[in-house]
């Protein structure tokens, strides 16, 4: 197994051998269908929670309290330049990245072949190591309703540059765009299958 340490909220590999792959999933600061992302993960084994900057602030927005979520799984958070975490790609640690759901700004940088934060070094490279990526942005169309802390649901309504960078998202090697909550959780248990079956092969 992989021994890792725990240092102010960082991993530090010890020694990279690995028995059961598991599942990494980022959020972003956006509070797109967010309560249903987090619920959703919550209900997964072998996961490990990523957290941006901005997305520790939009959990405790939409009543998430960090502590419990700690409770039930690893999480980790932007607190260092190099994002020591995304060396467990090249461990083989995990066997798929989610990003959900995924801001604007995050999938201009990954567009762009920024990693300039955890988030975004985290989508990097996981695709340098070909595991593949099920992302969730939150610009999908022209006309949108998304959803506000305590419950109201309000129009948002995406720049074509916006929806020009999802589209090119779609276009990255070991990438998969979702364009709703259904579809993200039907990718993602789909994508467990594969792994398991994988495993027993």
């Amino acid at each position: 197994m992989v021994r890792i340490r725990y240092n102010v909220g960082l991993i530090l590999i010890v020694n990279a051998v690995m028995t059961t792959p598991r599942l990494a999933w980022a959020i972003t600061g956006s509070g797109h269908y967010i309560e249903e992302c987090l619920n959703f993960v919550l209900t997964l084994d072998n996961v490990d929670l990523y957290l941006s900057q901005a997305a520790e602030e939009v959990i405790k927005m939409y009543g998430f309290n960090l502590n419990e979520i700690r409770d039930k799984m690893p999480v980790y958070r932007d607190k260092a330049a190099s994002s020591p975490p995304v060396g467990l790609f090249y461990s083989g640690y995990y066997h798929t990245f989610v990003m959900a759901p995924a801001t604007s700004n995050t999938v201009a940088k990954c567009v762009l072949g920024i990693a300039d934060s955890l988030v975004t070094n985290l989508f990097a490279q996981a695709g340098k190591c070909r595991v593949p990526s099920i992302v969730y942005p939150c610009d999908i169309a022209p006309e949108m309703e998304t959803t506000a802390p305590k419950g109201k649901m309000v129009m948002v309504y995406p720049r074509q540059i916006d929806l020009e960078a999802t589209d090119k998202l779609s276009t990255i090697e070991y990438t998969e765009i979702v364009k709703s909550v259904d579809e993200l959780i039907t990718c993602v248990k789909a994508r467990l299958v594969t792994v398991v079956k994988g495993s027993n092969a």
